[in-house]
């Protein structure tokens, strides 16, 4: 069983609730958690966020950006079927597939980027 302190459901008895397999990699950001399975990923968002949680089938992404910024960077999954926000000239993408980072979880990002792109080793 693992905990995924994350998780806001508001029962303790459901935060050691069994999951499919160990993720290859999890990562817990400023907007929200992303963990990489073999099959897919899973993205939980912190707090009060205008994004949902959710879960991308591992055959539907396409391609991920990592960017390390100067002091946030993000990871922005591109998802068959879903339009990817840009950002700006000073400005990093929002969207529901992109989770933003400060330099301590810069490591991780860039693990869960090589996960995605290539799976477990």
């Amino acid at each position: 069983m693992v905990r995924q302190p994350w998780r806001r459901d508001g029962d303790d008895e459901d935060d050691d609730t069994p999951v499919d397999g160990e993720p290859i990699v999890e990562c817990a950001f400023q907007d929200g958690s992303i963990a990489v399975y073999d099959d897919r990923v899973v993205i939980d968002r912190a707090g009060p966020s205008r994004f949902d949680d959710k879960i991308i089938p591992r055959d539907e992404i396409l391609d991920v950006t990592y960017a390390k910024g100067i002091a946030i960077g993000y990871l922005q999954i591109e998802q068959r079927g879903v339009e990817n926000d840009t950002g700006g000239f000073l400005s990093s993408p929002v969207d529901e597939n992109t989770l933003h980072f400060g330099r301590g979880a810069r490591d991780c990002a860039e693990e869960a980027k090589q996960a995605l792109l290539f799976g477990g080793s």
